[in-house]
């Protein structure tokens, strides 16, 4: 009640000023023209009072043009028609003249004014026009919620001059009220009570509505065809908000288009996250399943015959390698599902120190020394290889997981090669297998979790290879994969490794 006290005198006067002001014009009009009070000069001064009433149209409301046109006739017949200083007209001839000068500087003053308002009106719509032309350009552009509101606020910033508040909801439709800031102590930020009535409403209300008009803030809701984005609160001229409702409307159904065009694009994106979520949890699920039932039936199988059946040394040996061979595929399909998790959840640390390759290679090769017994194994390494500053055990499980592959897609009896150079401060290997390669169709899938080729051996879970990109890449690596124009596959991977310096140089252990 108070703020509307204080707001009193300030509109009174706003609306007071024109006539005022058109009051002191005519009068030091009059008084510039006195020295032309004279029988035969009050004719000329009909015709400059008419033009200064004409002027006065093009600059003030009807209200004013009125008033002019009345004291000037007034002004006219008292200091100018003989008998001066009287509102007395003597001659019939100056009678009709007053009379139609009256008319006249009426009409004058309010056709003038109407010109002055179809052009005010026209260019009102032009700059409407343009607000929402720019806005729409501006807002195509947008993408996120977050670039939406920025460019919605600095568009209503620029056009009106004045501040404006969005609030959007949190997806659950609920307001949320965590962006609000104001720099200025003095200003009002949004009620929550009326956006919240404004929101679930979807009714505007607030300063110049008919609901709570005496909030200090206008409040919108932006209402979409599917959704309600939010609540817009603002402060703005009467002059600027008044009789504008069809552009206002408009004005907020673009940016609440814009904002529920990014509240359903987001949506999509965490259904299609959703659904994918279930199609790898149904296919992590089926794949460990079936693939850890095999090894497990090999172990329960070879420890109820140990445990319950008469056997030879010689079978007990085989079937002791049965177990030891089911449990490190066990074994290796865990540590596969674990670092699986590890990468995608960013939990990955590299713990980086200098290593000779060759003992990577001597590593990996004892712990694979069972499954390559049937194969013929070459490793290349040359003399002057330098030490290279890597993560032992995550190379060791890469290298790992490219022999494994090598292996399964090769037939016994064949060869398999590891090779290792130092280029242009790179550590490169390669795995190379003389298998039947891929066919040229996988190559860009070869490294997706799960993917597995078309005919391939049964076992594994598809996860070695986007096992092996992963733990590259936290080295900064990359791993590529191709064909051998003489027959079989290659991997060729770069990582990352400047030589040492001997002076400062911490072996590992």
């Amino acid at each position: 009640m108070n703020r509307k006290a204080r707001s009193l005198p300030g509109g009174m006067l706003k609306h007071t000023y024109p006539y005022l002001l058109v009051v002191l014009i005519i009068g030091l009009a009059t008084l510039a023209l006195s020295p032309l009070s004279s029988p035969q000069s009050y004719h000329t001064v009909s015709f400059i009072l008419l033009f200064l009433v004409a002027i006065l149209a093009v600059f003030f409301g009807i209200g004013p043009v009125l008033l002019a046109s009345t004291i000037s006739a007034v002004s006219w017949n008292y200091f100018f028609i003989p008998p001066f200083h009287t509102f007395h007209i003597a001659n019939i001839e100056d009678r009709l003249m007053f009379v139609s000068f009256f008319i006249i500087a009426l009409l004058n003053g309010i056709l003038t004014n109407r010109i002055r308002r179809q052009e005010m009106a026209v260019r009102d719509r032009e700059n409407q026009t343009s607000a929402l032309f720019r806005l729409t350009g501006e807002l195509s552009k947008t993408r996120g919620i977050n670039e939406v509101l920025k460019v919605s606020g600095e568009h209503f910033r620029k056009h009106f001059g004045a501040e404006a508040w969005f609030v959007v909801q949190d997806g659950n439709n609920n307001l949320d009220y965590s962006g609000l800031t104001a720099n200025d102590l003095n200003v009002d930020l949004p009620d929550h009570k009326i956006a919240e009535a404004v929101f679930t409403n979807r009714r505007k209300a607030g300063r110049y509505t008919v609901d709570i008009p005496d909030a200090p803030l206008t409040y919108y809701p932006l209402s979409g065809s599917r959704i309600n984005p939010g609540v817009v609160a603002f402060r703005i001229d009467e002059d600027r908000f008044k009789n504008r409702d069809a552009f206002w409307d408009t004005y907020f159904t673009h940016i609440a288009n814009a904002l529920e065009r990014e509240f359903l694009g987001e949506m999509a994106i965490k259904a299609r996250v959703l659904d994918e979520s279930d199609r790898f949890y149904s296919t992590l699920f089926n794949l460990v399943s079936h693939e850890f039932r095999i090894p497990i039936a090999a172990i329960m199988g070879a420890s109820d015959t140990l445990m319950y059946s008469q056997t030879s040394e010689g079978n007990r040996k085989e079937l002791y390698g049965e177990i030891y061979k089911a449990s490190a595929r066990l074994n290796h399909m865990t540590e596969n599902l674990l670092n699986m998790s590890r990468i995608e959840s960013g939990r990955i640390s590299l713990r980086l120190d200098w290593y000779d390759v060759a003992d990577l290679f001597h590593r990996v090769t004892q712990n694979l020394k069972q499954e390559l017994e049937s194969f013929s194994l070459i490793t290349c390494i040359p003399e002057d290889m330098p030490l290279v500053k890597v993560d032992f055990a995550l190379m060791e499980h890469v290298m790992t997981n490219l022999l494994l592959n090598a292996l399964q897609h090769s037939s016994p009896g064949s060869s398999l090669r590891m090779e290792a150079t130092h280029e242009t401060n790179n550590l490169v290997l390669m795995v190379s297998d003389s298998g039947p390669g891929f066919p040229q169709g996988s190559l860009p899938r070869l490294f997706d979790k799960f993917y597995r080729i078309e005919g391939s051996p049964a076992g594994g879970l598809g996860l070695g290879l986007s096992i092996v990109r992963g733990l590259v890449e936290v080295h900064k690596g990359k791993v590529s994969a191709k064909n051998l124009a003489g027959g079989g596959a290659q991997f060729t991977i770069t990582i990352p490794s400047e030589l040492p310096d001997m002076n400062n140089l911490n072996l590992s252990e």
